[in-house]
């Protein structure tokens, strides 16, 4: 049994996945730590910023999140004033998300300090094998 799960740990492409998310996700906590913002704070803020179709199920969506994951993860953010979440008005079944001006600031300001950390993260982990297993695996 012994060698069939240390086979497993060595090659299972979950358990392996995870492990580099979690080292991954760790290192990028540190660098932004002095501005009051995990990674994964950031990458949502950065979504918000960046779609063109503002609701909650476009968001949940594009970051691979189920909505009630995602709803734990905005209320931080919208507490701290950052976000800001409201019902549309042409279907008061959807909510709508967007950054408010504090929170344009602050990923403003985040993303000097996270391009410096992805470019020491990229001399050990290629950006372009991290982007292709995300896209690889969206078939899944």
């Amino acid at each position: 049994m012994r060698t069939d799960a240390r086979a497993l740990v060595e090659n299972c492409a979950g358990w392996n996945s995870r492990l580099a998310a979690r080292r991954i996700t760790a290192f990028l906590d540190r660098e932004l730590a002095d501005l009051g913002l995990s990674a994964a704070q950031l990458g949502l803020m950065a979504q918000i910023a960046a779609l063109t179709d503002d609701t909650l199920g476009a968001l949940a969506q594009r970051s691979g999140l189920e909505q009630s994951t995602l709803s734990r993860n905005l209320r931080t953010l919208e507490r701290e004033q950052l976000i800001e979440i409201t019902l549309v008005e042409t279907d008061l079944r959807r909510r709508a998300v967007w950054l408010t001006e504090t929170g344009a600031r602050r990923l403003e300001a985040a993303i000097p300090v996270w391009r410096e950390a992805q470019a020491r993260l990229a001399q050990v982990v290629p950006t372009d094998i991290v982007r292709q297993l995300a896209d690889q695996s969206e078939a899944l």
